[in-house]
């Protein structure tokens, strides 16, 4: 007998899924899918009883349990298990969504290149999308390809957008050296958040390195400036807002080694160096929106 969900029902489905990957297995809260999919913590624990009692979630008790998706779950969805699945980024007018991934791309006019049009299966809160929005999705884990488009309809029951494809390309082989920005732009791990808000906007950047006594020690972004400015804080020393985490790569690492580092690692900003001596950095954002359609004809 097949199950029939409600949307609620999918939407929590979905939330549960994606935050289990984000979380690499660790049980999810209830309070958490709550937040994702913005609705009352007391109406998903009583949808949860009712996934759990259809085989498709189960409880993890004690303080740090919560609920996990069952393989019943993914198979219900049709969406691939964690250990099988390789996260592909998709960024949305120009803002890499980190909670979200492209699970599946179906070109459903290919054979007609003026009309191409693509449906993209998500995971995550596929809500954050609307029509018009312009998406970059890839790269894609096999052949390395970029799609591009706009946002034509959304399909809340499946998960999935429909886009109008602009370009599919193959992503470059080009090195990192090659596309790097230098000189680095840096902020000073004692000067206040202000001054460092000051310094992104004034540049155009999402983020840049940290250094203190000429070391390169952590990372600062608008995320940092936003949070600091929510609580208060923001003549509070840049080094007690940022990310204490720096990736460094030499400067021949390809353009794809570049984009797996990033994932692998969590970062969105990699600082390029020369047989170990910094001497530029490179975005994910640079990569995904301006790098990739210029060097492929």
């Amino acid at each position: 007998m097949s199950l029939e969900l409600t949307q609620i029902q999918k939407d929590i489905l979905y939330a549960l899924i994606t935050l289990y990957k984000k979380k690499a297995g660790a049980s999810v809260k209830g309070e958490e899918i709550a937040e994702l999919i913005n609705r009352n913590p007391g109406t998903v624990r009583n949808q949860m009883q009712a996934l759990r009692a259809l085989g498709l979630v189960e409880g993890v008790p004690g303080p740090k349990g919560g609920y996990r998706p069952t393989a019943k779950a993914y198979e219900m969805l049709a969406i691939t298990k964690p250990e099988e699945s390789v996260r592909v980024p998709i960024m949305v007018n120009d803002e890499v969504f980190d909670d979200l991934s492209v699970e599946e791309i179906d070109l459903t006019s290919i054979s007609h290149p003026d009309v191409c049009q693509a449906r993209i299966r998500i995971i995550g809160d596929i809500k954050r999308i609307s029509p018009g929005d312009r998406v970059v999705i890839g790269p894609t884990p096999v052949n390395e390809l970029m799609v591009y488009g706009k946002v034509t309809g959304r399909d809340d029951t499946e998960n999935t957008i429909v886009i109008d494809v602009d370009k599919i390309v193959a992503l470059p082989k080009d090195r990192v050296e090659e596309h790097m920005s230098s000189p680095i732009i840096t902020v000073d791990a004692d000067a206040r958040v202000k001054d460092g808000a000051k310094i992104l906007a004034e540049r155009g950047i999402y983020c840049t390195p940290v250094v203190e006594s000429g070391d390169f020690v952590g990372i600062f972004t608008l995320d940092h400036v936003a949070e600091a400015l929510a609580k208060g804080k923001l003549d509070a020393k840049i080094k007690d807002v940022m990310r204490p985490k720096i990736v460094m790569v030499e400067k021949d690492t390809s353009i794809k080694e570049a984009l797996r580092l990033m994932k692998d690692e969590k970062v969105r900003i990699l600082v390029i160096t020369d047989n170990g001596q910094p001497v530029g950095v490179i975005t994910d954002q640079k990569i995904l929106t301006k790098l990739a359609p210029e060097q492929v004809v």
